[in-house]
């Protein structure tokens, strides 16, 4: 989160249900802070609604009767009407709180005396490129990225969100100041979705002033779609009846299609334009050094500490709507301020936003707790918050997918290890983790020792390599691990089995020589391929490369980001740049897989680790060096086989015994999250070979329950779950129920199939597919499973 309250690079990662509703989905907590800077309620008035008037002439009923048929029809429009504009309410109309003319004030002074220095300065022509390779000449420090898309076009002006100078992600409105590349960005990208979202956000920052008097926090963008903001307003309330006024000022601000200015500050001029504020205080302080200069944003009344970038002014944002409210903690601590948030969806159109909506209903349908529920597959208990409860229904899917998992373990080499769920905090301290991560952890003492659950496998897969020596003609190791894990998230952040305190995941570490980084990325990838296809899952990648604050030597940084950058371009998907969003420890690839409403899930993983093999000292015997350089040089080219030759030639001056490469992997990621997203995916139409409910026999009369029972029994051991309804329902009742309970097949049996040694087939999508023998049928289905069907 960028330290002016806005976002840094990535969007905002806030713990939200996969199923995003309009509804409020948390109930706000009792707000903590003093009421001195406390924000006025919003004001309403109620227009009583007059109800036309029939005659009261009673020697008139036929008259009578048709002016109450008019009445009744007026009385639904007005209602209509009503429910549409919300209700008879009008907006009351708001005043600026003070600090806003103050703002303002010293905005203008600054602004006005950078205006002057720069028109000082003389004009300088320079050259900008475009993707075609086009060229186009502008003067540093006048031409826009925004003059340049009108040059070209007015509707790509017009659809411009944000641009990208030499890469780098800038406003479109800020001028360019030397020879440059230049790339649009509009809201079909994800630079344009992120700054379309967060410039949204400051026009929500803009209402919430406006109508309760509060002190902004923060107000970034989201991952899953939309954008919120957190302010303080002391014992105020934000409720579902905020959200008309909130609009009606949101309107305002886009209808007045006021510029986004920017105005670089020094850190004084920045403390002193928002000293009435003291989160943006807090912020300044801690994130600006001394000396140094931070910018702020400004869209009509509202001037906001922000890095940016943001789209050239509010009238592009033409359809926003309030969407739900919350509770939230100031920088997400339990122990801070309680804050109100209120999020927000927006779009270029108001067609978007429509299909957005019905996005929505969609996802409510498939909610994996709703779905849950009905399909009893889980339930989670006051009494374990965050944890679990798999019922035997919910318990076939979660070992199925395991079992998918080992039997691609066999097939890739993998070795699965059993490691302990609790370590003494000496492992915790050489990890890092006691450090970094302690708060997350659930620790606890045993004679006089700090103990923690484990939340991951990684120390516990170092401490088993450790255990003994290792050649290089055994690397790659790769260990896979189902342990169970735990980490000590917030209860607000608790979320269905998207976000839980005890999960497993397909873990599995694998440790190699420097030169085999590329060969088994490649394998993990193909192995993500192959289970993401099953699922019929798309996806994306990208490869995160070195931060600003990193651990190890450049030369590695390079070489290992080489490496995965081969790895992808031999894999033959699209894939694109993250720059500086690896880990400390080492490059990534961070992949976001699709599912059926086209929604983004981080699942999957694959990480590149240098520290950890050096914080617990791990080693292999390199043995002679030209038989160590021959091991897996076949796959790599000689330009790359010669880099690695010279920087391992250096690397052995500094050490005589080198390191392995760690690499962190998943595919499903959490077992967990993965179920919720694929209930979501399917909308709970289990394909066949994952379905915990997979044959029902229905017999059409009490009289075949033994033929029906007998078939059930052949599908049971041929290895399906198979069940018979042998209750007293109706026949019809007993096959919309097995369709309700979305059992794949079901299977009708009456005299002619007892009669045949046969059933008849039909679908949970009421499909007939006829009468087959029993012996065929069952190959059949085993043939579906095996194909993953």
């Amino acid at each position: 989160v960028c330290v002016f309250g806005c976002v840094l690079g990535r969007t905002s990662r806030v713990p939200l249900s996969l199923s995003t509703s309009l509804l409020n989905l948390s109930t706000p907590r009792q707000s903590i802070m003093s009421s001195a800077d406390s924000a006025a309620a919003a004001s309403v008035s109620a227009d009583a609604a007059a109800a036309p008037q029939s005659s009261n002439d009673s020697s008139k009923n036929d008259s009578n009767k048709q002016q109450q048929q008019s009445n009744k029809k007026n009385n639904k429009k007005n209602k209509k009407k009503n429910n549409k504009n919300g209700g008879n309410k009008r907006v009351e109309k708001k005043e600026d709180p003070e600090f806003v003319k103050y703002r303002e004030a010293i905005w203008d002074r600054i602004e006005a005396a950078q205006e002057a220095a720069r028109q000082a300065g003389g004009d300088q022509p320079i050259k900008i490129t475009l993707p075609d390779g086009k060229v186009v000449d502008g003067v540093a420090g006048v031409t826009t990225p925004l003059d340049v898309a009108k040059s070209i076009s007015d509707g790509l002006a017009r659809n411009t969100c944000v641009a990208k100078v030499n890469g780098q992600v800038q406003d479109a409105f800020r001028p360019i100041m030397s020879d440059a590349t230049l790339e649009l960005c509009g809201f079909d990208t994800p630079e344009g979705k992120h700054t379309f979202w967060h410039s949204s956000a400051h026009i929500l920052g803009r209402a919430m002033e406006l109508e309760f008097a509060c002190r902004l926090c923060i107000g970034p963008p989201v991952d899953e779609g939309g954008f919120y903001y957190d302010a303080e307003m002391g014992d105020r309330k934000v409720t579902q009846d905020d959200y008309r006024a909130l609009e009606s000022h949101i309107k305002a601000t886009v209808k007045g299609k006021y510029p986004f200015k920017r105005l670089e500050l020094r850190k004084e001029d920045a403390l002193e334009m928002f000293k009435y504020n003291k989160y943006k205080v807090e912020i300044i302080n801690k994130k600006v050094p001394d000396g140094e200069t931070c910018t702020a944003y400004r869209c009509g009344p509202l001037i906001d500490l922000c890095k940016g970038p943001h789209v050239p002014n509010t009238g592009v944002i033409k359809a926003m709507e309030v969407t739900k409210n919350s509770a939230a903690y100031w920088l997400g601590k339990a122990e801070n301020d309680s804050l109100q948030r209120v999020y927000g969806i927006s779009f270029p159109d108001k067609k978007k936003l429509k299909e957005y909506k019905n996005l929505l209903a969609e996802a409510a349908k498939r909610d994996h707790r709703k779905l849950g529920a009905e399909q009893s597959l889980f339930f989670f208990h006051e009494l374990s918050p965050g944890s679990c409860f798999f019922l035997p229904h919910g318990t076939r899917i979660y070992n199925k997918l395991v079992s998918f998992i080992r039997g691609e373990y066999v097939k890739r080499g993998y070795q699965e290890v059993v490691t302990p769920n609790v370590y003494n905090v000496d492992l915790w301290k050489t990890s890092g983790h006691y450090a970094n991560y302690k708060e997350n952890m659930f620790m606890f003492q045993c004679e006089k020792q700090e103990f923690g659950v484990k939340p991951m496998n990684c120390p516990g897969h170092c401490v088993m390599y450790k255990h003994s020596l290792h050649s290089y003609r055994e690397l790659p190791l790769r260990y896979a691990d189902f342990g169970v894990l735990h980490r000590n998230e917030m209860s607000g952040a608790l979320t269905g089995l998207t976000r839980v305190r005890r999960f497993q995941q397909d873990d599995a570490h694998i440790f190699c020589m420097p030169k085999q980084i590329k060969d088994e990325v490649a394998g993990v990838l193909d192995m993500l391929r192959h289970v993401y296809g099953i699922f019929g899952f798309k996806y994306s990648l990208m490869l995160s490369t070195r931060p600003e604050k990193y651990l190890g030597e450049i030369e590695t940084w390079d070489r290992a980001e080489a490496a995965l950058k081969d790895a992808l371009d031999s894999f033959g998907e699209p894939w694109d740049y993250n720059p500086g969003d690896g880990a400390f420890y080492g490059p990534k690839i961070d992949i976001q897989l699709h599912d059926a409403l086209k929604r983004k899930h981080q699942c999957a993983t694959i990480q590149l680790d240098f520290q950890l093999p050096q914080r617990f000292d791990l080693q292999y015997e390199a043995g002679d060096e030209s038989e160590a350089s021959s091991n897996g040089d076949a796959a790599a080219d000689a330009a790359g086989a010669d880099a690695n030759a010279d920087a391992d030639e250096s690397e052995s001056k500094q050490k005589e015994v080198p390191r392995p490469v760690m690499i962190h992997r998943a595919i499903l990621g959490s077992v967990e999250r993965m179920i919720a997203v694929l209930i979501e995916h399917t909308g709970g139409k289990w394909p066949l070979w994952l379905s915990p409910r997979q044959v029902k026999v229905v017999p059409i009369a009490p009289a075949f329950k033994d033929y029906a029972e007998s078939v059930q029994k052949r599908f049971f051991e041929a290895g399906f779950y198979a069940d018979a309804d042998l209750s007293r329902a109706q026949f019809k009742k007993k096959v919309r129920n097995a369709q309700i309970e979305q059992y794949n097949y079901i299977l009708v049996v009456g005299k002619n199939e007892e009669a045949n040694g046969t059933v008849n087939i039909r679908t949970r999508d009421n499909k007939v597919h006829g009468e087959k023998k029993v012996a065929d049928v069952i190959e059949q289905l085993l043939q579906e499973v095996a194909e993953y069907k």
